[in-house]
């Protein structure tokens, strides 16, 4: 007899995140890039008008106000940044978090290089840490929400780039979560044993020697383990793993982020995910979403945002 799926309603969990960060938080003012085209004019519309942010729109003024006319958006009051092309909204979009006029940066109709480029120029965002993509989701076939990294940023990272990722994404969880407990960490590969041949595989181990050293804080890691065994207890079991971490993890750290990519789409529109995206490791949060991405996708990723800023601002992260 096969084991029968327990299913839970992840929508009611990012209903309840949302009200949360809705009813206790203020407001950050976002700078928004380039947003020339109606799903970005009607996903700041959102944002705004659930208290999450306060739009300022950089791009080409006269295509800002008609992608709004066309979206049925008053912008009005809005404050609007007119720069000639998505290059210059991009530096200007960062510049205003340099100067601390915004709280973040979003990404409006331009490509995500344009803007990551400008982050990572802008000295003023700089920390000691390497930016990375931290996705927040809840898949109703798992029995808590999760975070997974990097499914945008580090293509092919080495284990500095690495340790960088799971702390970013381990400080993401702590403003999640205001700082209580630890999340466990599983990092993935292709086996659960090491194998000198599978980069993967000796990364993982290394990360685990890092958190015990002291070098990466706040998480308790684990690894090489496969995909199989770091989300089911009794995968684990069956294989001999004794492992606080598999069977419940609160990260997934991909090896590579094509790994993470595949993942994170799967897991989106194969496994009806809710899912935000956030980059993190600047002074201010980046929000990073896809064209393909659902308003409420936009609305989430700005949601966590305001709570990661917080986080930073009361100090629960550094």
């Amino acid at each position: 007899m096969t084991k029968k799926q327990i299913y839970r309603d992840s929508k009611a969990y990012t209903d309840r995140l949302l009200k949360e960060i809705r009813d206790q938080y203020d407001p950050i003012k976002v700078a928004i890039a380039h947003p020339v085209k109606e799903n970005s004019i009607l996903a700041a519309q959102e944002a705004m008008e659930e208290t999450f942010i306060i739009p300022h729109l950089v791009g080409p003024e006269d295509k800002i106000r008609a992608a709004a006319e066309r979206a049925g958006v008053d912008i009005s009051g809005w404050d609007v940044h007119n720069t000639e092309h998505s290059h210059e909204s991009a530096q200007v979009a960062c510049n205003l978090a340099c100067e601390g006029t915004v709280q973040a940066v979003m990404k409006g109709n331009l490509h995500s290089d344009e803007l990551l480029i400008e982050v990572i120029k802008c000295r003023g965002l700089k920390t000691e840490r390497r930016i990375s993509h931290v996705f927040a989701m809840d898949v109703k076939t798992y029995h808590k929400p999760f975070l997974m990294t990097d499914a945008a940023i580090n293509i092919a990272p080495d284990l500095k780039a690495k340790s960088d990722i799971v702390q970013n994404a381990i400080n993401l969880w702590l403003a999640l979560h205001d700082g209580d407990d630890l999340p466990k960490v599983a990092l993935l590969a292709a086996v659960e044993l090491v194998n000198p041949e599978m980069q993967a595989t000796i990364d993982a181990a290394a990360l685990c020697k890092m958190a015990e050293r002291g070098q990466i804080k706040d998480g308790i890691l684990d690894g090489p383990l496969a995909f199989d065994n770091a989300i089911s207890k009794e995968a684990a079991s069956i294989k001999g793993i004794v492992s606080e971490v598999a069977g419940d993890p609160d990260i997934l750290v991909a090896p590579d982020l094509e790994a993470a990519n595949i993942m994170a789409k799967q897991m989106t529109f194969l496994s009806e995910a809710e899912a935000a995206g956030l980059v993190v490791g600047a002074r201010v949060p980046v929000i990073l979403t896809s064209r393909a991405d659902s308003l409420r996708t936009r609305l989430l990723s700005c949601a966590i945002a305001v709570k990661y800023h917080a986080a930073r601002s009361k100090g629960v992260i550094k």
